[in-house]
């Protein structure tokens, strides 16, 4: 299972939607809020399903904040993060997933691309296709595979 991370579009899902369809297919998509409506263009386009959780940007949206998704076994906390002040830190963050018995913890907010393993917990922010806050100010997305083991990497645009 191949899946494509994005976080923090804010309306420009173009340079992204190039990007991911110059890697091999995806079979999914999860898109990590701020702005939903990127996540479901970019749901459309690729015809592939879709996971969805609204930002802070969102507040209008139906989506929920939260997502547990559970693909070959692994479980998976889709979040945007604001709800867990990933500003500042991500114990929050390792903590819920840790209470969760997650093996995955997707979130975004911050721009800023982190793909950490934490107590056989991956934390990953693929950071932002759009508005990147990183020191290099590279724009980057993510990349989960997940099969006999699962491999996260951050992608540059």
């Amino acid at each position: 299972m191949r899946i494509a991370v994005v976080s923090d579009t804010h309306g420009n899902y173009k340079e992204v939607l190039r990007a991911l369809e110059r890697q091999d297919k995806f079979d999914m998509l999860f898109h990590l809020g701020d702005y939903v409506d990127d996540g479901e263009k970019l749901k459309k386009i690729l015809s592939i399903p879709t996971i969805i959780v609204k930002g802070n940007g969102d507040y209008w949206s139906d989506y929920n904040e939260d997502e547990i998704i559970e693909i070959k076994g692994k479980k998976i906390l889709v979040t945007h993060g604001h709800r867990y002040n990933v500003r500042f830190n991500y114990t929050s963050l390792y903590y819920k997933g840790l209470e969760l018995k997650a093996d995955i913890v997707l979130f975004g907010h911050t721009h800023v691309p982190l793909n950490i393993k934490e107590n056989n917990l991956i934390i990953m922010n693929p950071g932002s296709p759009s508005l990147p806050r990183s020191q290099d100010r590279k724009k980057t997305f993510g990349i989960i595979e997940i099969g006999d083991r699962i491999k996260t990497e951050i992608v540059e645009i």
